[in-house]
Parts: structure tokens; sequence; C-alpha cells
């Protein structure tokens, strides 16, 4: 029998929260329905991609004294693109409302992500087998992948092994992107009346899949919770010793919203949000300023010390630091197309002149890894990017220079971390826990409603689960148009941090305060047990969102 830990035997044991709509079962629901909708932007482009998803209304369930019966239906799932905590828990909840409507229902998982769909790599779920991973971290149950769901061939072989399996309904787990591929899968089964419906749930720990119906992704609450744990504990251990700058990059790529989240949990000296960076066209040498000057002020007061924030993505918010990738990208295509050797010189030859200063300019390390293998776009992987040590380096270098003109007479003394797959599996916070079995208990009253094209929605989620508000928007609400590998797409737009909104302004508001005064908070680990005001309570940014819109109401 595989040993468990202590923490793994009584998480298994936890029974998450529903909210009060979904807790007296599937079979005694009703649905309620809002106005017809439309996509963020470009609607009519939309419309035209999605004749027959397009336009569907907002619906929200609640419970009713009438208990009907259920038709068999056979589900497929999917887990798709990053891990975040909380994935097994959309399936628990799936799996649970799918027999609790009838227990001759089945659910089966599709293996190693949407690839799983296509080849027919799937298991049949059974109580033992779900009961091993409820409440655990990680994607390890089925696996996940980043395979699109884009193209005729894929979609005539998935329905293909939806026929075989006798499915009425594929749920994916997933991002923007992945919820994109939900959303063109559910039209494409629409149009060839396959009768077979799509539903997504909002996964990533980056948090920029919401909206005012999707108040917040599964696996944000976690991962930046864990983050912020780390970053407390080194802030702890640089007010111990008082001798280290601690640089931390923090996952988030398109977003800043975990660094955001991750500073207002613990109050660092520094905080760099990229959207804000590219609203000012903040250059390199404008923002290592910033930072510089923060380090020279501490140490005129005796403190050597302190703790920067630094977005994953920043890199590429930089505007010449932008121009420069983007004709890095270009040029390092060509050379592949041509079967050039890349060298630094061979890329800074075929640079613009611009840009090839900028690239020369970079210290070595940074060169390299700007020539390291492309993403499946053809793009640089910005997380493989060591922004936090480009930022060390040059600011050495303006120290340095600084120490020499007689305007700096303290120390620097820099360490470097990179915080992304910390978080990415982490056993799922109560929060998560909860708010995931409902999404995927709510996924299940949707496909019961017959409803395809939808994203699972539960909001009020800043009040206790009981309250959660469970419903279904369609995935098209949150489209646009926008330009990939040369074509216009749709795509789920990304919500990216809002300068004027109150989750920015509430650092801005304390950014002084906090750079000089070693306000530093210790939020320590997630906690399982205890009171709810520990452990139930979610992240700032749902609490300052939530408490804007409630006030405009």
């Amino acid at each position: 029998m595989e040993k468990l830990s202590p923490l793994q035997i009584e998480r298994l044991k936890y029974q998450p929260k529903l909210p009060s709509s979904l807790s007296s079962g599937i079979n005694c629901l009703e649905m309620s329905e809002g106005p017809a909708t439309q996509s963020v932007r470009d609607q009519e482009q939309i419309q035209e991609l999605f004749q027959n998803t397009y336009g569907k209304p907002v619906v929200t369930f609640k419970n009713t004294s009438s208990s009907h019966s259920s038709e068999v239906r056979n589900v497929g799932v999917i887990l798709s693109g990053g891990q975040a905590p909380g994935g097994h828990n959309v399936i628990a909840g799936l799996y649970d409302a799918l027999k609790s409507a009838n227990s001759s229902n089945k659910l089966y998982g599709f293996i190693g992500g949407p690839s799983g769909i296509i080849e027919g790599n799937y298991i049949e779920f059974t109580d033992e087998f779900m009961n091993a991973y409820r409440n655990t971290g990680g994607f390890d149950i089925i696996g996940s992948g980043r395979t699109k769901l884009e193209t005729e061939e894929q979609f005539k072989s998935s329905l293909e092994v939806c026929k075989k399996l006798n499915l009425s309904a594929v749920v994916i787990i997933g991002g923007d992107d992945s919820n994109t591929n939900a959303a063109l899968l559910a039209e494409w089964f629409v149009k060839n009346n396959t009768g077979i419906q799509v539903i997504g749930c909002p996964k990533t720990i980056d948090g920029d899949l919401k909206n005012e119906q999707i108040e917040i992704s599964f696996g944000f609450d976690t991962a930046t919770k864990t983050y912020a744990e780390l970053i407390g504990n080194i802030q702890r251990d640089a007010n111990s010793a008082k001798k280290y700058w601690h640089f931390v990059k923090i996952m988030g790529r398109s977003a800043s919203h975990v660094a955001l989240e991750a500073a207002l949990q613990t109050q660092p000296n520094v905080t760099l949000i990229s959207e804000e960076v590219e609203e000012k066209k903040m250059s390199l040498d404008s923002i290592i300023s910033y930072m510089t000057d923060i380090i020279t002020r501490r140490a005129e007061i005796g403190k050597n010390f302190g703790i920067a924030i630094v977005p994953e993505g920043l890199i590429e918010f930089i505007p010449e630091m932008k121009s420069m990738i983007s004709n890095l990208n270009d040029v390092m295509a060509r050379m592949e197309k041509e079967g050039v050797a890349v060298s630094f010189e061979a890329v800074e030859s075929r640079l613009d002149a611009s840009n090839a200063k900028v690239y020369s300019s970079l210290p070595t390390l940074i060169k390299s890894q700007l020539l390291a293998d492309r993403d499946p776009h053809g793009n640089v992987q910005v997380s493989k990017i060591e922004t936090e040590k480009l930022l060390i380096e040059i600011i050495s270098e303006r120290l340095s220079e600084l120490k020499s003109q007689g305007k700096f007479s303290g120390k620097f003394n820099a360490q470097s971390h990179f915080f992304g797959y910390e978080g990415r599996c982490a056993f799922p916070s109560n929060f998560d826990a909860d708010y995931c079995y409902s999404l995927g208990y709510n996924a299940f009253a949707l496909i019961n409603f017959g409803l395809t094209g939808y994203l699972s929605s539960v909001r009020n989620l800043t009040s206790p689960a009981a309250q959660w508000i469970a419903g279904g928007i369609p995935l098209t609400m949150m489209m646009n148009m926008e330009k990939r590998h040369g074509e216009m797409k749709p795509v789920i737009q990304k919500a990216l941090v809002k300068l004027d909104g109150p989750v920015f302004k509430q650092l801005e508001q304390n950014r002084e305060e906090w750079a000089m005064n070693d306000k530093y908070l210790f939020p320590g680990a997630i906690q399982y047990f205890g009171p709810s005001c520990v452990c139930d309570v979610t992240t700032c940014t749902l609490q300052l969102e939530r408490s804007k819109q409630l006030a405009s109401v």
C-alpha cells in the first residue's frame, strides 16, 4: 500500500463546500436565463465565426423543491495547459455530480491533455480511483498537455473517439487558449449536428482569465499564497541578516497579477508591474534608475538589504526590449529556415541597427538565453530569461559608478530567485478546494441542462461558500480577434492588471512607505485547519475587486 503523509491522509477526508444552490443535488435545480450576450470586442467577426454558439445568455442555477430524473450521460474530461492547484477537485466535483444525477453515468479522463481525445487515449473513473486524488495538487490524475484543438482533422478524430465512448459532453479544464479551443470544438460539434456538448472550466495561476462573471481563475489563490509564504520567509531572513538584496522573479508572462498579489500579501521594498512599465514606456535604464534610487536611499540609513519582486514577463514589456525581441524572433526564424548557424555576431548583423545596439549591450548570459530554443509559437521563452540576474548585474554596474563618484557608500550583495513551479501543484487551499469542486459540480449542471459552448461560473466568492452563485457564461462572450502566426484569430481576451483598478492602486499608495520602512508581512504556510478567518480567506486581489464591484452596485 502506498505510504501517505499525515497531511495527505487528512486532505483526502476533506469534504469541499458547495453553493447552497447546488448542495441539494443536480436533479433539484432550475435554470434562469439572462439577456443575450455579445463578445468583448470584434462582435461581427466573432459572430460570423461562431454562428451556432454566439449570443447565448448568461445562466444561473437555483434549487427547487421538485426533483426530476436525469437521463444517462457519459462525459469526457480533459486537463489542458499548465498545472494549477485544484484541478483534481474540478474532476471530483464533476464525477460526484454525474454519479448523483444517475448512477449509470460514466466519466472518462483523456490522458495527456487534448491529444488524448484525438488519439483515443483514455481511462474510466471509478470511486476508488477518484478517491485517491481528492483535494490534492497537480494534474497527475490523467496528465495534461498543450496540443491545440483547432483543425478539421482534429475535430473529426475527436468526434470518432466521442462516438466510441457514447459521450454526451466533453469538459475542458484550462486557461484562455484551452477555452478558446473549447469554444471552437463546441461550435464545430453543433455545426455538424453531433449532439455532443462542450463545457469549459477557468484555470490558470496567472489570474488573467477573468471578468465580472468569472471573478477568479482556479489555482491563483493557492499559487500566490505559496509564493507569498516563500517571499515572507526570505523577508524574515533579509531582516535578520541585513546584508542581502533578494531579487525574486515570479510567474506571470502576459499579466502581473501573481506578482501584484504576492506583493500585497508581503509588502516588499520594490515591486515591478509589467503593465505599468508598458503604459509609462519605462526604458530599462529608467527601471534601473528607479531601483537604484531605492537601494541608495536605504543604504544612506544603514539598510543594505531589501526585497524586489519582478514579474516573469517583464522583459517583453520594456519598449526597447520588446522591439528587439520581436525583431530577434523574426531573425531567428529566418536563420533556421536558411540553415544559418546561430551566434551572437550572426544575429547582431541581421537585427535592425537600434535593436542590434540593445542586444549587444546585454550581459553574455542574457544574450545566450535570448537565443535559446523557441516556444511552439516561435517566440522567446521568457521564463528562461533570467531577468532578475540582468537587473542585478546592471544595478551592480550602476552602483559601482556611483561609488567611484562618491555618491554611494553602501554595500550591494544580491541573491536571485525564481518562484514558478513551486506554486503550480501545491496542495490546494481550502478556497481552491471548495471553488474547484463547485466548478466541476456546476459543469455537470450545465451539461444536464443541455448547454454547450459555456464556461462554468461560480460567483460571489468573497462570501461564505453557501452564498456562492452557480451558473455559466457563453465562451464567445470573452472573445476578441488577435493576430497569431500572422493571421487574425478568435481568442479569449486576457485580463491584464488595470492601473486604474483598486488592486494596483493599493500597491501604488503604499510603495514609498514599503520601500523605506520595512513593513514586511509574513503570511506563513497555507493553513487547512483552524478558524475560517485564517483557513478560508481568499486573495487580496479578489477582496479588493469585489469591494469595488459591490460599491458600484
